[in-house]
């Protein structure tokens, strides 16, 4: 087994003396012995997985489904007046929102309301943060439509709105009853409502085996990739393009809705060309509820530390606005567009179209990740929050079952919502019990008042779904603070946040994460690499160019590199080390074989005298310093090629008589380089602990070898 002498060095070097040794004491570090069988580690781990005990069944029964951990030790009077209170005051946000986002995603306002009743319920059993909010979330929605409508089209459904007298979902509900084989029947039967949802459905359930998978192959690192700021920066980019979309209901325009690349583009020129087709109504009422959603929600904010609740103006507003509707009669007088007929209760469950999948597989990709990122990322913060600790395994598992089993029941996709979950929080919630509770006030609405909703206008369910965007739009006041915290995350921002708006969703989430990734690349290929000084009466190296008052050993260069030292910067930390200490070695010995052939010459020539001389005092020149420490302790770790750099850095000085110690070494650096063979027996390349004892052990060498050759 192989020993690290590892306080100065991993291997001594045979001529010290004894006095030299007495100064430089040795620690041996012996390595732990690492199981590399393959073979053993794969039974291993089959005997664990494939063993059953009744503690194991318990324990998997009770980390599933994590309800039947929490719910017997609920404190009742503790817990319920809270949970309920929060519960009731999130449904009657959430009830308006449903509805509206329903347009968002292409939808009837029934399925909105599906899709939120079942969530509530499913998170419920299978979630583990107490305080999230999990419902529609409107950057989903908004993907899930773009899909939807280009389906539509592929389908060749008429893409103009359909006649809201009609009864909506009753072709759902005949289509679940068609027997499979029947395809004209069933194309007779599924106007383009039904299509819509089943094609929202579909995708909802591939988009929730995605996330159950990820749950199942441990893979919640892939959210490591999605930053804060990509994530805030597509949400922003995201939400133009849901203002853009939402933009024809204020004006009461009757045009198709845009699709894929440069989709916001092409819907203001399109919105502009019929600008003179202007519903006047329709723009009358959006203004009005603008006037009085904005300043309600700028008020709930500003007062939300006294206010025991926020003040429900969405349900006040949808309420005032469908009685004005209805006894104004602004359809059958003005034209308004209007929601239309809303059925009560739950039709059959029926499931995806499997014949759909591949037309929408990839598209779920995008909304799956998106779904579990925030969803894992607001469980998390909010858990930090409030003490407690949240599996983010299980919470894909969560959101993964929040839309496979919902989209049998003609809902579409969902995730946390962060407004929903703040108003949640700040009202008292303890547990999900609240959520619950939302689910069954979402019930109430779904058997007895949904079809009261019949004359409310769509520009108000649009306006509603602009009003919700002022958090996303707001970010740009950030971004000094950000640029001030952070250039690289702000540039991030930038970029995805263009991306998404002027491209397309799905494209700018992809945009956004290579370049994220391109940024970390870019900042290890050409990181910091300063030269240290001593801080006096200490044993601490820092920067030279940051710190005033430092001091250098003469005869040393003490040099970090504060990046991995990989093929991609390896050029780099030779380039750099060269600059800083003013020696390239290669140009050194070129110049002593330049000057050599020179006075090789002069000699030949008969010419000596003092033009020899002065070659013969260049090519003896002395180079100022005797040792380079490299110190490593930014170096996380070397591939073969920063092995093979380390080692050609070490021969090229060493050639001109310059000693490289390394300092700081991390066990993997240092497991690397012996596995590299970078140290050799005979060869004085040392390995040292801290900066302080290389310098001390390159004073104390060069001052030994000093007193020889005085001798």
């Amino acid at each position: 087994m192989a020993e690290f002498n590892c306080v100065n060095s991993v291997t001594e070097m045979p001529e010290r003396d004894d006095a030299e040794r007495s100064l430089h004491h040795a620690m041996f570090l012996e390595p732990q012995e690492k199981n590399r069988s393959m073979k053993a580690l794969v039974v291993k781990q089959a005997k664990k997985a494939c063993s059953c005990t009744p503690a194991k069944v318990k324990d998997f029964v009770f980390s599933f489904f994590p309800v039947f951990q929490w719910l017997p030790k609920y404190k009742l009077r503790e817990y319920l007046l809270g949970d309920i209170m929060s519960g009731v005051i999130v449904a009657v946000l959430l009830v308006p929102q449903s509805i509206a986002y329903s347009l968002l995603a292409g939808q009837e306002p029934i399925y909105g309301l599906y899709t939120s009743f079942f969530a509530g319920i499913i998170y419920f059993i299978f979630g583990t943060s107490r305080h999230i909010s999990v419902g529609i979330f409107g950057v989903l929605c908004l993907m899930v439509g773009q899909v939807v409508d280009r389906e539509i089209q592929r389908a060749g459904y008429d893409l103009e709105p359909a006649d809201p007298d009609v009864l909506r979902g009753t072709a759902a509900y005949l289509n679940a009853t068609v027997l499979p084989e029947n395809r004209t029947l069933q194309k007779l039967l599924c106007d383009k409502n039904c299509y819509a949802i089943t094609v929202g459905a579909t995708m909802t359930f591939i988009a929730g085996v995605y996330q159950v998978a990820m749950g199942f192959f441990q893979v919640g690192f892939v959210s490591v990739y999605l930053s804060d700021s990509l994530l805030s920066g597509f949400v922003t980019g995201a939400s133009f393009t849901i203002l853009t979309s939402q933009a024809k209901y204020l004006l009461g325009l009757d045009i198709p809705r845009s699709s894929g690349i440069g989709s916001l583009i092409s819907t203001w020129m399109n919105i502009f060309r019929n600008i003179h087709k202007t519903n006047i109504c329709d723009l009358i009422t959006s203004l009005l509820c603008f006037l009085v959603l904005i300043p309600t929600k700028e008020l709930n904010e500003h007062f939300k530390s006294r206010l025991k609740a926020p003040i429900p103006v969405e349900l006040v507003v949808i309420v005032v606005a469908t009685l004005a509707s209805h006894f104004g009669k602004l359809r059958e007088t003005y034209g308004s567009s209007v929601a239309g007929h809303i059925p009560t209760g739950f039709l059959p469950p029926h499931p995806p179209d499997w014949n759909l999948i591949p037309n929408v597989a990839l598209d779920a990709i995008p909304i799956a990740i998106i779904g579990f990122a925030i969803t894992v990322s607001l469980s998390e913060m909010f858990a930090k929050k409030h003490g407690y600790s949240v599996r983010a395994n299980q919470e894909m598992y969560a959101i993964g079952f929040c839309n496979i089993i919902p989209s049998f029941f003609y809902c579409f996709t969902t995730s946390a919502a962060l407004a929903k979950t703040l108003v949640k929080e700040s009202t008292g919630c303890r547990t999900q019990m609240s959520g619950m509770v939302t689910s069954l006030v979402i019930l109430l609405v779904l058997l007895v008042i949904a079809p009261l909703f019949y004359s409310l206008q769509k520009c108000v369910l649009a306006v509603i779904t602009i009003v919700n965007l002022r958090g996303a739009l707001q970010k740009f006041r950030d971004l000094p603070k950000m640029w001030h915290l952070s250039r690289v995350d702000t540039v991030i921002w930038l970029v995805t946040m263009a991306a998404s708006a002027f491209i397309s969703t799905e494209i700018g989430l992809l945009v956004g994460v290579c370049f994220s990734m391109l940024c970390v690349i870019f900042r290890t290929q050409r990181p910091e690499a300063p030269l240290l000084g001593w801080v006096a009466e200490s044993e601490t190296y820092e920067s030279l160019s940051a710190y005033k008052n430092l001091q250098t050993k003469p005869g040393v260069v003490v040099f970090r590199f504060e990046a991995p030292l990989y093929y991609i910067n390896k050029e780099c930390f030779k380039s750099t080390l060269y600059k800083q200490t003013g020696v390239n070695p290669a140009w050194v010995k070129a110049a002593k074989k330049k000057a050599a052939k020179r006075m090789l010459k002069e000699k030949e020539v008969g010419s000596g005298g003092n033009q020899t001389s002065i070659s013969m005092d260049f090519v003896s020149e002395p180079l100022g310093f005797h040792t380079i420490v490299i110190d490593c302790c930014a170096v996380q770790f070397l591939d073969t090629a920063g092995i093979r750099t380390l080692k050609e850095v070490c021969k090229d000085y060493g050639e001109i008589d310059v000693q490289v110690l390394l300092a700081q070494c991390n066990p993997s650096v240092r497991s690397s380089l012996i596995r590299g063979e970078f140290f050799k027996e005979g060869e004085d390349h040392l390995l040292f602990h801290s900066v302080h004892q290389a310098v001390d052990f390159a004073l104390g060498a060069q001052g030994h070898h000093g007193t020889n050759a005085s001798k």
